[in-house]
């Protein structure tokens, strides 16, 4: 009877790391490590956080050979770089250490779970240096389960370590926090995970085009272990090249499985947005859609190429070596080409573009939507110069505002600035000529607030003229005043001026008081602005946009 072949094990397992010098990425950790256990500093619980994947489990079994490895003479010590051929690092790797005890916290989470682990803590390892409880998926215990856990943590007997490992260190709770050494594990580099992924593929007799390496480094997230899944993946998928029958990965097949969008067609599509080409637009997305391409992948795309462009135009480097040529070539031109205002209005609008597509019930019309919006906002100028064009008069018709309106100002953003024109003026009642009296009712509330702020504020706010004719003055009260008002109204005018004011308050009909006047030649003037061509088109690229009363940084407020 033959023995049946060994059973296929996935690259994520074969290709483990069983010696520190093989966990990639994490060389803080590392050295932390090494010199805690050559000065024999070494903490009695551990925490490993990180997100999935970059060798949090892998570091604790590591870890648990480390303390327990005797040398292959049988007569070592800790050490960082345990040797992996005596009994414990064997038993160890393989899993079956008795005691070294894995528990997943996820399928035992209560207090009788833990009250187990307790109570064995009593007893002396059987055969290791260190009894060790390596606890993956913490955050999954129970509240309960963690007090029981505390005094253990505390004063653990002298043979026990604990290791925990979790990808959600914020549910843990912080009294256990405290009685741990913690270690924040770190993404991979996209990187090093090619580097990786080149290694593995030889060693598997594999061929791979570089592209689709770095496409499944992309797509890994920083992660080893979803990285190797995906290149499980690929290879299953690949077909034979013919050379010596083995599979040969491409670039094509890895997009095609993970559904990304082809890096060309995102340049092609960059391109036709940025030259205002809708229908070339359309006919794109309609062949990405064919491919089964996902819109959100397209936004994506589109995104990551926005922020190689602007990454490229920060730090007036060419991209990456890692790049394709054709690539590095339209970055480094369309960083040369495009301002920051218009790379950092793209990048707005394609993270708005993107969160309608994950909420719409349909995506690909979303994603129309979205990208038409942005072929409409590309040719626009940025708001600096928006508001250069406005303050020069370009873009608006020939006809003058009213005398009473003031200056555009400017469309509010980052990258703004404001007007300088002049505060609307008020029109009040005709000229006067009597000698030495002010020019209008307007000028002689001026000169009152001058003398007596409470009296002017009145004057501005609260009454309406009927009539200036000096010395004759008539005002109507629009809202109650004090009963002084009037003296004290005609006490200021007799100090400011020779003449003898006839001041009365009547009834009838008035104008509105000086401070209604402002507001509504205020919004008067905001609402012609509005109603410019060229303001309209940027209102409706920038929704969220508000309009600054000119010299100030005051909103300025309109009808719709």
């Amino acid at each position: 009877m033959t023995d049946s072949p060994p059973a296929y094990r996935v690259l994520a397992r074969a290709y483990r790391p069983q010696t520190f010098s093989e966990l990639l990425g994490q060389e803080a950790m590392v050295q932390t490590l090494a010199n805690a256990i050559r000065r024999d500093r070494i903490a009695h619980a551990f925490i490993m956080t990180g997100v999935r994947g970059v060798g949090k489990t892998s570091t604790a079994r590591l870890l648990a050979k480390a303390l327990n490895c005797v040398g292959p003479d049988g007569q070592g010590g800790p050490t960082i770089d345990p040797c992996g051929v005596c009994e414990p690092c064997r038993v160890i790797a393989e899993g079956r250490h008795i005691d070294i005890i894995e528990m997943d916290a996820a399928s035992h989470t209560g207090i009788d779970d833990v009250r187990e682990i307790t109570e064995a803590c009593r007893y002396a390892a059987v055969s290791a240096r260190f009894k060790m409880y390596i606890i993956d998926e913490a955050h999954m215990l129970s509240r309960q389960a963690w007090n029981g856990l505390l005094k253990t943590l505390e004063e653990p007997p002298a043979h026990v370590k604990f290791i925990f490992a979790t990808t959600e260190v914020n549910k843990v709770p912080v009294t256990v926090l405290s009685r741990c050494q913690r270690f924040d594990l770190r993404r991979i580099s996209a990187e090093t995970l090619h580097s990786l992924f080149t290694d593995i593929a030889l060693k598997e007799g594999v061929t791979a085009d570089g592209d689709a390496l770095a496409m499944i480094a992309g797509a890994a997230e920083g992660s080893a272990r979803d990285g190797l899944s995906i290149l499980d993946q690929a290879i299953a998928h690949a077909e034979a090249d013919g050379a010596g029958g083995m599979p040969h990965v491409t670039a094509d097949q890895v997009r095609g499985m993970l559904g990304l969008a082809d890096k060309g067609a995102v340049r092609a599509l960059l391109g036709h947005v940025l030259t205002g080409d809708a229908p070339a637009v359309l006919d794109s997305l309609a062949e990405q859609d064919a491919l089964g391409v996902e819109p959100a992948a397209t936004i994506n795309g589109l995104l990551e190429l926005i922020h190689a462009v602007t990454l490229a135009k920060a730090s007036r480097k060419s991209g990456n070596a890692a790049q394709p040529e054709a690539e590095r070539a339209a970055v480094d031109r369309w960083a040369g080409e495009l301002s920051f205002p218009v790379l950092h209005r793209l990048w707005q609008l394609l993270l708005k573009g993107h969160e309608e597509v994950a909420k719409a019930a349909r995506p690909a019309l979303a994603c129309q939507m979205a990208l038409l919006r942005l072929v409409h906002a590309a040719s626009l100028p940025d708001p600096a110069e928006l508001a250069r064009l406005l303050g020069q008069g370009g873009g608006l018709p020939t006809s003058a505002p009213p005398a009473s309106s003031p200056a555009p100002g400017p469309i509010e953003s980052p990258a703004s600035s404001s007007g300088s024109a002049a505060a609307p003026q008020v029109t009040t009642a005709p000229q006067v000529s009597a000698p030495d009296a002010p020019a209008d009712f307007a000028a002689l509330v001026d000169q009152v607030s001058r003398v007596d702020a409470k009296t002017g504020s009145d004057l501005r706010l609260y009454v309406g003229l009927v009539r200036y004719d000096p010395p004759h003055l008539d005002l109507k009260p629009l809202q109650p005043l004090d009963a002084t008002f009037l003296s004290q109204l005609v006490g200021v005018l007799k100090r400011i001026s020779d003449i003898r004011w006839a001041v009365q308050l009547k009834d009838g009909p008035s104008a509105p008081s000086i401070a209604d006047q402002a507001v509504a030649a205020d919004r008067e003037a905001a609402e012609n602005m509005v109603s410019q061509p060229i303001v309209q088109v940027a209102i409706a690229a920038f929704p969220d946009a508000r309009l600054l009363r000119p010299g100030t940084d005051d909103v300025w407020s309109y009808k719709a």
